[in-house]
């Protein structure tokens, strides 16, 4: 059918199984035609087409309640619900999110673009239902590695507690991005080798049913359940929860997956969990086969082999291959440092070095908590760990950091990857809170190169540090050429002057040398201040000497930024100074493409040539 025509999901309850299978093939084709023109996370999705259509011709959403994980796989959610005519413009500016957005249609009830949420909310949503006096099933679709995350398992212990009536979708693909890892991985591995469960209880107690004294026999059948469960099963890890248990089933059988949704429905007496068992990347070759998260997320891509159509120009590498090839180099003559991410090998580029140095690489999984509290044991033992984490994903251990590295002074080095605005994931994934969050923290020192060189150099800065040490990185690609990069002295800037100046104008990060470029010969000097945390205090004391007019532009948040640590300085040293910010506001950025947001947001260059025009 053509899945532009679909206006709600009301017309599944019609379709038969082979009708529905169809469906399912249409849909992968549609979405395969519309991300290889848009990008966006394929993979995720095209294993949960099934799943999805069988969700919707079973529940009644949007009165019951549905919630995605991440959200980054309602893609099919979406079209099944009336949006197919929106993937035009998918994760634009403008046009439909990436991820489930409660103003985009009342089907989305709840927003997430980091793992681990959805159970949280999911009980959420049942005990106000049941406040209420209320009658509507609560389901939470949880996959891509997002149950063996910590705020899951937390989620799980007090839904067994708790006992209220909602069924999680247990979306069992071994993947995050990349292979799932960890002990809670290898206990899924034990259910999902454990087929015949569901079914070998489901025959039982038909036999008994039709048996003379089968009856007597079912009432008895409970007080073994859970010891029948357990052998069968081989692995108690949702009975340790005190959930009940229907799986493991084939994710991509209708017949198989809507039978046991309708089992879970009718349940009504307390949590159960529908361990579903999918392949990511279903339908795709190239999708299935891909074990590092190549095409879980992906920008526009040629359909039929798979290859991206945007690639990185010559003589420039990706932001996160500079800093992490430096790391490999300095690794070779250091062998105290070693690397830490949360699930993010690929990702962060940190591929080559885990293949160089795999006794000193560790994937924690989701856990990014537990990943800087690692960093911090592990540093204490005398090792030099680099922790790296995407801003975004930096919120979710400002604890950890502050807590067990910051007040402990410890000298763990963190990459943040993505810093800044990240486009078109939008506003769960933009890195522009970092410095906000960090720069108040005692004993760190925070830091962003300009530039490839200037990368090495405060690499080494850091490493020679006996202090929590952040050096921040944008996405996209740098200009490269081998650099040995000198050390940087801490809480150095860097003054290109202009002659017969009439302004001043401090930046940071790669937006230094191309203001340098444009507006050096326009009579401004130009400043890069590439340490957020000291600040360059022997410096800005020179700069206010002059008494020229200063413009600070940081592309993050205002609040607690730059601008900020420049005027606190000011207000101590009682100096009165003309100083305008361009930066974010008091806002959550929209998805869109980079340049795009810059101009909807007033952060883009037009607001320096008008400043330089009141000079």
């Amino acid at each position: 059918m053509d899945v532009r025509s679909i206006k709600d999901p009301s017309f599944l309850k019609n379709l038969n199984n082979q009708q529905c299978v169809q469906l399912a093939k249409d849909i992968r084709g549609f979405l395969m035609d519309e991300l290889s023109k848009t990008g966006g996370h394929l993979s995720s999705n095209l294993g949960i087409v099934e799943l999805t259509i069988a969700l919707h011709k079973v529940f009644d959403f949007p009165n019951d309640k549905l919630l995605f994980d991440v959200g980054h796989q309602s893609y099919v959610h979406k079209i099944l619900t009336g949006r197919a005519d929106g993937f035009d413009h998918l994760r634009q500016y403008g046009g439909l999110s990436g991820f489930q957005k409660r103003c985009e249609s009342v089907y989305d009830c709840f927003e997430a673009g980091h793992s681990s949420t959805a159970l949280s909310a999911a009980l959420g949503f049942a005990i106000d239902r049941d406040l209420n006096h209320e009658n509507y099933n609560v389901v939470a679709v949880v996959g891509d590695g997002s149950m063996t995350s910590g705020e899951s398992l937390e989620a799980l212990n007090h839904i067994g507690q708790l006992k209220k009536n909602m069924i999680i979708i247990f979306n069992d693909n071994n993947m995050s991005i990349s292979r799932n890892v960890g002990g809670l991985t290898k206990a899924f591995a034990k259910l999902r080798s454990s087929k015949g469960y569901t079914n070998v209880k489901k025959d039982l107690k038909s036999w008994l049913r039709t048996h003379k004294y089968g009856n007597s026999a079912l009432e008895s059948l409970t007080t073994i359940k859970n010891a029948f469960k357990e052998a069968v099963v081989q692995s108690g890890i949702f009975g340790e929860f005190d959930l009940d248990y229907l799986g493991p089933v084939d994710g991509h059988n209708f017949r198989d997956l809507i039978q046991t949704l309708t089992v879970a429905k009718e349940k009504q007496d307390g949590p159960v969990v529908v361990h579903v068992m999918t392949t990511k990347g279903k339908g795709v070759s190239y999708c299935e086969a891909d074990t590092i998260g190549i095409y879980h997320g992906i920008g526009p891509f040629d359909p039929l082999s798979g290859k991206a159509l945007i690639s990185t120009p010559i003589g420039y590498k990706s932001w996160s291959k500079t800093i992490t090839d430096d790391l490999s180099e300095l690794a070779k003559e250091n062998p105290n440092i070693v690397a830490i991410t949360p699930a993010m090998i690929h990702g962060s580029a940190l591929d080559d070095f885990f293949a160089q140095y795999p006794d000193r690489s560790f994937d924690t999984g989701i856990s990014e908590e537990h990943a800087a509290t690692l960093a911090a044991g592990i540093a204490l033992g005398g090792k030099r760990p680099f922790l790296d984490i995407y801003s975004s994903f930096l919120q979710r251990c400002y604890d950890q950091i502050n807590h067990d590295i910051c007040r402990m002074d410890l000298p763990v080095l963190i990459g943040i990857d993505r810093a800044g605005l990240v486009g078109e994931d939008g506003a769960t994934h933009h890195g522009v809170f970092d410095i906000s969050i960090l720069r108040s923290l005692p004993n760190i020192i925070l830091c962003q190169p300009k530039d490839a060189a200037e990368a090495m150099g405060l690499l080494k800065c850091g490493f020679n540090q006996l202090h929590p040490f952040a050096i921040r990185y944008p996405r996209g690609s740098v200009p490269f050429k081998k650099d040995d990069g000198k050390p940087i002295e801490v809480g150095s800037w860097e003054w290109f002057e202009s002659t017969d100046a009439n302004g001043i104008i401090i930046t940071y990060g790669d937006d230094v040398l191309k203001i340098r470029d444009y507006y050096g010969c326009n009579h401004i000097h130009v400043i890069n201040a590439r340490f957020f945390k000291p600040l360059d205090e022997t410096m800005l004391d020179r700069l206010f000497e002059t008494k020229l007019p200063i413009l600070v532009y940081e592309p993050d948040i205002l609040a607690g930024g730059l601008g900020s640590a420049i005027l606190e300085y000011a207000n101590t040293k009682n100096q009165c100074v003309h100083l305008t910010r361009v930066g974010i506001d008091d806002v959550y950025v929209t998805h869109g493409q980079t340049a795009r947001l810059k101009s909807a947001y007033h952060i883009d260059y037009k607001r320096i040539d008008e400043w330089i025009a009141t000079l």
